[in-house]
């Protein structure tokens, strides 16, 4: 059975931040993830996770000037200092917060670099990265985003995002298998899931309806059918990661927006 997480930065945003632990507990979640938990201390989330009986399966590594439009250091050329500390900032998070997988953004391409650089470069952080996170106990994990909704960002594809994980060999290094984003730019999912679920290289699902990312129950996607297919791949191959509920509701940020919103999760999911 589907193991669901709720993101918290898309999710509850009726809500203050520190409120939706709470509320995402309530709802009958059992985990959560989100993109960044570095404006709050480390302490002040645990207490969140403890209070709640909840599990943090997944945050990101600091991706450099989110503001300014940066989304990941990682394949960028002269920026390895910074990339390190950010990745040293987020696996102390991760050991305090006990989160098993760190997602590390690869970056938006500079222009005036090769591809052939940007490539180099980006291994050699994400190897150096999984080796740092070997001795905790933590996975790093790489996603490969679509070009409409990231332009310019260096991973796009799950081959590419594979090829990366086969060169350096690391274990502890997988890919975050987005099917929002292999909707957009692969399609054939179920296909897709068969493909690499059981090569054990994926460690974390996402899910959002296509095209306006909103509730899985909303749009082209036909979610009920892909999860009985993760269902007999998880039988068949053992896998046994987290689904993470990354997408906006469709009610917005309005009282119990994304808690009527649940349907799909509740009716199914959520009393397991």
């Amino acid at each position: 059975m589907p193991q669901f997480a709720a993101n918290l930065s898309m999710l509850y945003n009726e809500h203050a931040f520190i409120n939706r632990f709470e509320a995402a507990a309530k709802d009958g979640f059992k985990a959560v993830e989100y993109l960044f938990p570095y404006a709050f201390e480390a302490d002040a989330l645990k207490d969140q996770l403890l209070t709640h009986g909840l599990q943090q399966v997944l945050f990101n590594a600091p991706p450099g000037d989110w503001d300014a439009g940066e989304r990941g250091l990682a394949c960028l050329p002269g920026r390895e200092d910074e990339f390190k500390r950010a990745f040293e900032q987020a696996l102390a998070y991760a050991d305090r917060l006990g989160c098993p997988r760190i997602h590390v953004m690869a970056g938006i391409k500079p222009t005036d670099k090769s591809d052939a650089t940007l490539a180099e470069t980006y291994q050699r952080n994400i190897a150096w990265a999984a080796q740092q996170a070997a001795p905790h106990g933590r996975d790093v994990l790489i996603e490969p985003i679509n070009t409409r909704d990231m332009p310019g960002y260096f991973l796009n594809y799950q081959g590419q995002a594979h090829d990366v994980i086969e060169t350096i060999g690391a274990a502890n290094l997988k890919v975050q298998m987005d099917l929002y984003h292999l909707q957009i730019m692969e399609g054939d999912l179920a296909a897709g899931l068969r493909k690499w679920l059981p090569t054990g290289r994926v460690g974390h699902l996402q899910i959002a309806g296509v095209p306006m990312r909103h509730e899985p129950d909303i749009g082209e996607i036909n979610y009920a059918y892909l999860f009985d297919v993760i269902d007999e791949l998880s039988v068949q191959s053992g896998w046994d990661g987290w689904i993470g509920c990354e997408y906006r509701p469709a009610r917005g940020a309005i009282e119990n927006g994304t808690s009527d919103g649940l349907a799909w999760f509740k009716h199914r999911y959520a009393a397991m």
